[in-house]
């Protein structure tokens, strides 16, 4: 079965230096730090953490809004959670196939590891093509063209910066006031 989603790559720069120089046991904390406000933002946000991946993650969205949201908040609490080291992210949307359950194989799933991967320090990438409306509050920046480890041609890419201003999409602050909970 193939889904409409977006998928968000993410890799802590410089770890494998990081537990080279600084040891196991504190590499092992700043990535227990980092995967814990990892899960708080996925929570805020509404992505899911499909699997995570030594040091990054691979996230899974409905709406690209909600991925865009996830990873510029995280960007932006990585900056704590993982310092001295920073993330770098790959946002990819499309459809993919939904295999044997609990994964997802395709063209935007594998666009979103390389754009990653190619991604510099603090950079959230995403395929100017590919975007679909931009949370209030995220602009897009200039980038150069990237050529793709797997894909045949560059790819128009642009930044994304910027914090979400309209992330509290859902508004269940007024729920009580609903049947059954009117008295």
């Amino acid at each position: 079965m193939r889904v409409p989603r977006t998928f968000v790559f993410v890799d802590i720069s410089g770890f494998t230096n990081f537990t080279t120089e600084n040891g196991d046991d504190a590499a092992g904390r700043l990535l227990a730090s980092w995967r814990a406000v990892t899960r708080d933002v996925a929570s805020e946000t509404g992505v899911r953490i499909a699997k995570w991946l030594g040091d990054g993650c691979m996230i899974v969205a409905v709406d690209q809004r909600d991925a865009i949201t996830f990873a510029l908040e995280l960007q932006k609490r990585s900056r704590a959670a993982c310092a001295p080291l920073s993330i770098r992210v790959g946002i990819a949307t499309g459809l993919a196939l939904l295999f044997e359950g609990d994964d997802y194989i395709g063209t935007a799933v594998n666009m979103a590891a390389r754009l990653c991967d190619a991604a510099d320090h603090y950079e959230v990438i995403i395929p100017v093509e590919q975007i679909e409306t931009l949370p209030e509050g995220v602009v897009k920046g200039q980038h150069e063209p990237m050529t793709l480890k797997g894909l045949n041609e560059a790819i128009p890419v642009v930044t994304l910066t910027g914090e979400a201003t309209n992330a509290a999409r859902n508004d269940t602050g007024e729920l009580w006031t609903r049947s059954p909970f009117v008295m």
